[in-house]
């Protein structure tokens, strides 16, 4: 009789095989969705117009989202003109945390690839850590409550391997009030509806302007060394 226990069926895949591809499964997921938010609020000129809370729920996705192309600030001017501050501000906070939550995960993946953890150990990104690490909370309080670029600490949590539940803390002991006082300008001065546009493109433009100038520099510098 034959030995039933010498036939070698396929091996079974391991789990620290499987869990590398459902991490790039699942980031690439979280690109698509944003991304495709953002096309659908870009592209629907009856969505940008709408007064419905979920407009505002939906649109902290593509404009907290890593670093974000569209500003945020616009939308509550527009919003506190038909609601409560403090409507607005509880919307737009739920939107927000869970757009940080991603922020959190999909910098958590990036960071986890060799090359950003040959950059991790280096002088200057320790020495940029170690600085977060003497006020974290504090850190994260001030950048949610003032008007200077947040996304840099979305990238230094992770780097630093900040607790998330403490980062969405800091987000919405900071960001809350923010959002109120926004909504709260924006019921008070009812901000007309071409201004805000104007104040939506400099944004745009602010935030977008320089990283473009940068492109075109760099491509320009190309042509020039490749003639």
């Amino acid at each position: 009789m034959k030995n039933n226990n010498n036939i070698s069926g396929p091996s079974p895949v391991k789990p620290r095989e499987i869990r590398p591809k459902i991490r790039t499964l699942i980031f690439a997921l979280q690109i698509i969705v944003v991304a495709a938010l953002l096309v659908l609020w870009l592209s629907s000129e009856s969505i940008q117009k709408s007064k419905d809370l979920w407009v505002l729920f939906i649109y902290s996705f593509p404009s907290q989202f890593l670093i974000p192309i569209v500003p945020h600030e616009p939308v509550l001017l527009y919003f506190g003109k038909f609601y409560s501050p403090l409507t607005v501000a509880l919307v737009d906070i739920a939107g927000t945390l869970l757009t940080e939550a991603l922020n959190y995960s999909v910098f958590k993946y990036i960071i986890d690839t060799n090359f950003f953890q040959k950059m991790r150990h280096t002088k200057s990104a320790a020495k940029v850590v170690e600085l977060f690490n003497r006020a974290p909370f504090v850190a994260l309080l001030v950048a949610g409550l003032t008007p200077v670029p947040f996304y840099p600490f979305r990238f230094l949590v992770v780097m630093a391997r900040y607790p998330i539940w403490k980062y969405l803390l800091a987000v919405f002991l900071s960001r809350t009030p923010r959002f109120y006082v926004l909504a709260l300008i924006g019921r008070a001065i009812k901000i007309p509806n071409y201004l805000i546009i104007v104040i939506f493109i400099i944004l745009i433009a602010s935030v977008n302007g320089p990283i473009l100038i940068r492109f075109l520099k760099k491509r320009q510098g190309n042509k020039t060394y490749a003639s």
